[in-house]
């Protein structure tokens, strides 16, 4: 459908930053502060590009009044009757409500301003017949005002009074030009350079600088309009298409960006995470125990023939599964506002939100245009700007990545990891990290020539930690599907990268690198590699700085066939046994786990190791009193494991003989 006047209701505007002062204090105060308040608005420029004509007859009102109070407090006041304090502080809250549509205009997105033309023009003139209306009932007769000042008064009331709402119709009609070339987007016709060039003209939109400063702007106001996302969405693609045609791809700002700006980061908030995919829930429900997973999780399990909750246990009364929309709600504002750019993670589209189909073709216009001047391109420079341009809409939403990908860049992009220029390169891996959040786009890249040698290139030796650090969430992302996961476990080189990355790298690397050999972890034709690449090693290096990543990876490892190799590492039984003591709650539950497997298959030595570390029967305890349900299973097994040894061996001191598993978990 295309995009119309309607589809752009009025709305309130945003308040201002500026700080809103409340009138309930003194009668001078009140008055002092609206001569403060008038004099400010005075003092403000009129909107040069749209409503100067109205804002500039707002301003001039303001003028006036500022000389009428400063007249009044100029006088000897004992009082303020009734009267005159309530109209004082309706005049007050108006002129805040003045100054905050002209703020609102002035810093916020000129083409949707452009869009509320009309309605913003009919609150101008609201404002106005107020202060006339206002003005009609004020007891200036209360005051001994000199006769210039009556006169003021006078003028003042006459200019309300004769005021008419105004619409300027050059506005109007570029507005139609908007639309009408957003209709031509919808219809896949590509705008005329010379026609998208007067209409950016007219808009103020410059250079580059000046179209990225909009669509930052204009992503501000859907943020507060949800219901209009998607025919705003219109105008954010018509603006990003404009730049990259008319002014070219943006130079990066290397120094101002954030290295966590892209892609998918670990850890994410644990309330987010499901509990079986240990993913971020982009559909969360309810079971019966009033236990939170992920739709797609639960459902898997539930078909699977259990009728058990995964997390409690316990037999599930009904099937049903209720939608957890407040937990959405905050995914979903979590994301935004940390600009996490997952397909997943979308406002549900019974809301009224969805993308329109300008907005996809506006998308698949500048994606097929950036790919294509990437081809041609020569100067090292012009690539780099565009490549960078590329990421950047790669982390918008998954609509981008669909038409980057349907494109062709992936291929281009892969050939760009192995450059010696830094800033190229992060930003190639980052662009492929920002797409591979797509599930369609996980087999275009892997089934790229040269991605996995690129993509190890850049991990093992990147110009960058940015760069080495997206690459290892790249395999992250990548190894969420199977097949994928055991074709990079697989890879000797792999493994090395993430395990020096996770041992010297810097934070938010070492997390990227320590969520990837996690997930690598999840398949056991991968432990081998593993085991090889020095993971037991690495881990009771750092355990000590990420104890609940680094047990949670030992656990996987131990449960896949790795519990032997863990039990041989020097001083990893000792390491494990230490946080399950003093580490944190949900560390100590897959130190547990950890435990039993390595003892399971270590031998009587390892169990021995285990039985005489200070304090570990009492952490066993109070983790089988305290624990989740599966905390307080492992818990009772170790302690069984225990228990059946100091019976083989006569050793006293671990458990009471006579006391039972049953008696350990109802504890």
């Amino acid at each position: 459908m295309a995009i119309t006047p309607q589809a752009f209701p009025p709305r309130e505007r945003r308040p201002s930053s500026s700080s809103f002062i409340s009138p309930n204090f003194s009668d001078t105060k009140l008055l002092q502060s609206l001569l403060f308040l008038s004099r400010e608005i005075s003092l403000l420029k009129p909107l040069q590009f749209l409503l100067k004509r109205n804002s500039s007859s707002i301003i001039r009102k303001s003028k006036l009044l500022s000389i009428i109070f400063e007249e009044i407090l100029n006088l000897p006041l004992s009082f303020l009757s009734q009267s005159t304090l309530l109209c004082s502080k309706e005049l007050y809250l108006l002129l805040h409500r003045t100054k905050t549509l002209i703020d609102d205009c002035s810093n916020g997105s000129k083409i949707w301003l452009l869009m509320q033309h009309e309605s913003v023009s009919h609150n101008f003139h609201h404002l106005t017949v107020e202060i006339a209306a206002l003005l009609d009932v004020f007891p200036f007769k209360d005051f001994d005002l000199s006769e210039d000042v009556k006169d003021v008064v006078v003028l003042l009331k006459n200019q309300c009074y004769k005021a008419k709402a105004f619409m300027d119709p050059i506005p109007e009609n570029l507005k139609r030009e908007v639309l009408k070339m957003i209709d031509r987007i919808e219809r896949e016709i590509v705008p005329k350079q010379s026609k998208l060039e007067s209409i950016f003209e007219r808009l103020g939109f410059c250079d580059s600088k000046s179209c990225r400063d909009e669509i930052e702007r204009l992503e501000d106001e859907i943020q507060g309009e949800e219901k209009s996302m998607g025919q705003m969405g219109a105008l954010v693609g018509l603006v990003r298409y404009g730049k990259c045609v008319l002014y070219g791809a943006s130079s990066p700002k290397r120094s101002s960006r954030s290295p966590r700006s892209d892609g998918c980061h670990f850890p994410l908030p644990t309330d987010f995470l499901c509990p079986i995919s240990l993913e971020l829930m982009s559909d969360p429900v309810v079971v019966a125990t009033g236990q939170t997973y992920d739709r797609s999780s639960i459902s898997l399990w539930i078909n699977s023939g259990r009728n058990t909750c995964p997390k409690t246990g316990q037999v599930l009364a009904h099937k049903g599964l209720i939608p957890n929309c407040t937990l959405k709600n905050l995914i979903v504002l979590w994301c935004r506002e940390n600009r996490l750019p997952l397909e997943t993670v979308e406002i549900d589209k019974s809301d009224g939100v969805t993308v329109s189909k300008a907005a996809l073709e506006a998308m698949r216009m500048t994606a097929s245009f950036l790919v294509n001047k990437l081809r041609v391109s020569r100067s090292t420079e012009m690539v780099e700007r565009i490549v960078h341009e590329l990421r950047n809409l790669a982390k918008t939403e998954s609509e981008s990545r669909v038409c980057i990908a349907e494109s062709g860049a992936i291929p281009l992009l892969v050939d760009y990891l192995v450059s010696n220029n830094k800033e190229l390169q992060v930003d190639a891996v980052t662009t492929l990290l920002n797409l591979s959040i797509l599930e369609a786009n996980k087999t275009r890249i892997m089934e790229t020539d040269g991605f996995v040698d690129g993509v190890i290139r850049v991990l093992r030796s990147g110009t960058t930690w940015e760069a080495k650090g997206n690459a290892a969430a790249t395999i992250f992302s990548l190894s969420c599907v199977h097949v994928y996961r055991k074709k990079l476990g697989r890879k000797r080189r792999v493994v090395k990268g993430l395990v020096e990355l996770a041992r010297v790298g810097p934070t938010t690397s070492r997390q990227d690198a320590l969520a990837a050999l996690l997930k690598l972890a999840g398949e056991r034709e991968c432990i081998g590699r593993l085991l090889e690449g020095g993971v037991p090693e690495m881990a009771v290096e750092i355990i000590d700085e990420w104890p609940e990543e680094v047990v949670t990876i030992m656990a996987a490892v131990a449960k896949r066939g790795g519990a032997a190799a863990l039990a041989a590492t020097d001083r990893a039984i000792e390491k494990i046994a230490t946080v399950l003591r003093d580490g944190p709650g949900r560390a100590k539950e897959s130190a547990a786990a950890a435990l039993v497997a390595v003892c399971r298959r270590g031998g009587e030595e390892v169990v021995a190791q285990l039985a005489v570390t200070p304090r570990i029967h009492k952490a066993i305890w109070e983790l089988i009193g305290t624990g989740t349900v599966r905390a307080r299973r492992k818990a009772a097994s170790l302690l069984q494991i225990l228990r059946r040894w100091a019976a083989e061996t006569e050793y006293i001191g671990i458990v009471d003989v006579s006391t039972s598993i049953a008696d350990l978990l109802i504890y």
